[in-house]
């Protein structure tokens, strides 16, 4: 979807995105709404003020709307906890862990600063294999974190990131059924609780 984006003519690049937007915008007011397994193609296009073919112009269907907001979802959720690291790192914090702890901190805020979008991810109501990607996602993020670790020349401990990504997954969950001041009160509670946690030592050998 992106390739092709990318190889349309110039001409039609700044009409193309314009309409993709709105596109993206209605089905998230549409998914929200009525959920996705409700949702109408119909319904989408009617809010965007768009037509049936301009939407399959850029998305295959109503899963494609669905992913395809999810993958913006994530690329602010990305920066979100870029901006937090740099921000700790530019303090002076350069413990691994630690840093870990703050993008998972920034991540749930992000969530909550954007509670509709994020339910709409985490409620079930997705297509089919959804669920999968989640888990790809938090995957990746172990990943991520395990690529942090090496870079600061720190041991991997694999079972504290397994468990700091699964606890993350039921954080989300749960700070996102909470109005601000009590979701952003659980947000600092599990990340606290979550920061006591320190990658175990190798031991010494003799």
């Amino acid at each position: 979807m992106t390739v092709e984006k990318v190889s349309k003519p110039v001409r039609t690049s700044h009409r193309g995105a314009a309409t993709r937007s709105a596109l993206l915008k209605a089905a998230a007011h549409v998914f929200r709404t009525v959920g996705f397994a409700r949702a109408g193609v119909s319904e989408v296009v009617e809010q965007a003020g768009a037509s049936v073919g301009s939407l399959y112009h850029h998305f295959t269907g109503k899963a494609d709307l669905y992913h395809a907001l999810y993958e913006e979802f994530q690329q602010r959720q990305q920066d979100r906890t870029h901006r937090a690291v740099a921000e700790a790192r530019a303090r002076g914090e350069s413990d691994p862990t630690r840093l870990m702890y703050t993008a998972a901190r920034a991540y749930l805020e992000g969530c909550i600063e954007e509670r509709e979008t994020t339910l709409l991810f985490f409620s079930g109501d997705g297509p089919p294999g959804f669920d999968s990607k989640l888990r790809e996602r938090l995957r990746q993020w172990t990943d991520r974190n395990v690529a942090l670790f090496r870079k600061a020349d720190e041991p991997v401990d694999e079972a504290l990131l397994m468990v700091v990504s699964g606890a993350m997954l039921l954080a989300v969950t749960e700070v996102i059924r909470r109005d601000d001041a009590e979701a952003r009160r659980l947000a600092d509670d599990i990340t606290g609780l979550l920061s006591r946690l320190e990658p175990r030592r190798p031991a010494a050998e003799g």
